[in-house]
Order: structure tokens, then sequence, then C-alpha cells
């Protein structure tokens, strides 16, 4: 019956590895402006992203000029500056700036309960962009309003149901880790043989690891794969990996630790039947 009960434990301990990392990843990763902010920060330097920012940007900031029969130019003259502009500190921070701004309607959107749809104001972005465009030269730079542009970057048609799902990750992650470590401990305590148990659960924890990792990688597919046409998957791509790379670093971590134990274990088995 102990053997049995420890089995049982152990299996549940391989199969809540992967939903306390994910849990702990939304609540204190995606929950925290701060670490959202630094997993987004390196994108600042992806060539794909900021092929795509630049040409959003550009998009935007045309709309805002009326330069006549030279707006052809224009837009030529405000595509290179914003290359040029990709590679500044400036950008730099302005990317961080929009990344912590999206957050925020993301966060307050799952948190409030209103509405279905999450927007940003590019209003900072726009100003510093202008700033640089202006010390720059840019013809008609000066003719951008600093007016708030609202930017939609999500809509969900049941956010509800989102909402509900993010704050039960929420939730557990404070506590999920937590009963996973609990169970781990009490399916050693319960066995009648202790090594085994802690070479066992070692071997559980592993599996756990690689079933995280297995369901990163194919939510990473199965979410590029569900993209509209016209959204970029290299850049959508990044972007995906730069939130989940906390996920990547877990199943590595965790992966080492269950085997490491496992061997452990093995290990002082040997060398107590060495005479």
């Amino acid at each position: 019956m102990r053997t049995c009960l420890s089995a049982a434990l152990i299996v549940l301990v391989a199969l809540l590895v992967p939903a306390s990392a994910v849990a702990y990843w939304a609540d204190r990763q995606l929950g925290d402006a701060d670490r959202y902010t630094a997993a987004m920060s390196p994108l600042a330097t992806n060539p794909a992203v900021q092929e795509v920012v630049v040409t959003q940007a550009g998009r935007a900031l045309s709309g805002q000029i009326d330069a006549g029969p030279f707006q052809g130019g224009v837009d030529a003259l405000l595509g290179e500056a914003l290359r040029s502009f990709a590679g500044t500190p400036a950008y730099r921070t302005a990317w961080d700036a929009a990344n912590r701004a999206a957050h925020t309607a993301f966060l307050e959107a799952l948190t409030s309960g209103h509405g279905n749809a999450v927007t940003i104001d590019l209003a900072p972005v726009i100003a510093q962009v202008k700033g640089e465009l202006v010390d720059d030269g840019v013809p008609f730079a000066d003719r951008i309003p600093e007016t708030h542009l609202s930017v939609k970057v999500m809509e969900y048609d049941n956010l509800g149901a989102l909402r509900k799902g993010f704050r039960m990750l929420q939730i557990a992650g404070v506590w999920l880790p937590v009963l996973t470590l609990l169970l781990a401990v009490a399916a050693v305590a319960v066995a009648v043989r202790r090594r085994r148990a802690v070479l066992a659960t070692g071997v559980g924890i592993a599996v756990g690891a690689v079933l995280l990792g297995i369901a990163v990688a194919v939510c990473r597919r199965l979410t590029l794969d569900d993209l509209p046409a016209d959204i970029d998957r290299a850049a959508a791509g990044a972007v995906y990996d730069a939130l989940t790379a906390f996920l990547r670093t877990t199943a590595w971590v965790v992966l080492v630790v269950g085997l490491a134990t496992a061997l452990t274990a093995w290990l002082t088995g040997r060398l107590r039947r060495t005479p």
C-alpha cells in the first residue's frame, strides 16, 4: 500500500512540475512589469523585430504628416531616419517604454474586467522619435503632432475566460510549487524503500522537466501557426522565445536537479553494496 501511494505521489509530482513552472511564470514573470520589460528588452536589437517596429512606426508617423506632393519623399526619409534611429540608445529607451506601457495595458485588461481589447498609448514614443527626427533635420518632422496615438495590440473574443485563467495561474503561482515540493518529500517519506523512492522521485522530476520543455516547444509551433498571414513569423517567434525564456531555463535546471538526485541515490546504493 505504501509503495503504491509513493508511486502515485511521484507520478503526481511529475505532472505538477510543468504546471508549477507555468503558474510561477505567469505570476512572477508576466505579472511583474519590471521582469516583463527586462525579458522583452533584448528584442530591441533583434533585426526581425526592428523591421516590424520601423514599418509600423513609419506608417503611424507618415499618417500624421501632410506633405502634399512631397509625401513620397517624406515617407522615404522617415523610413531611413527610423532605421537609423533603431540603432541608438534612445530607441532602446523608447522600446522599453512601449513594452512597459503594453504590459500595463495588458495587465489592466486581465484584471479590471473591462473590454475585450488591449490598447497602448504611443504618445511618449512618438514624442521621442519626433525629437530625434527634428534634430536630424528630417523635413516636415516638426509637423508631427504630439497627440495621443492609441494602437490596438490585442483583441480577444472571450477575454473573460482568459482573465479567469490568468487569475488562477496567479493564485497557483504562490502555492503550487510549494505543494509540488511537499508531495515529493511525502513520496519519499511514505515509501518502504526510501532510497529507491528518492531515485524514482528524481526521475519523476526529470520527466516533469522534459514535459515542460515539450509543452513550450509545442505551444510555440501552435502559436506561430495560428497567427494571421500579415504577421511576421520571425518577429513573432523572437517575441515568444523572449517571453518563454524563463520556462526553458527552468526546464533545464529542473532536469539537472532531477537527474542529479536520481544519480546520487543510485550511487549511494551501489556504494553500500560494495564490500
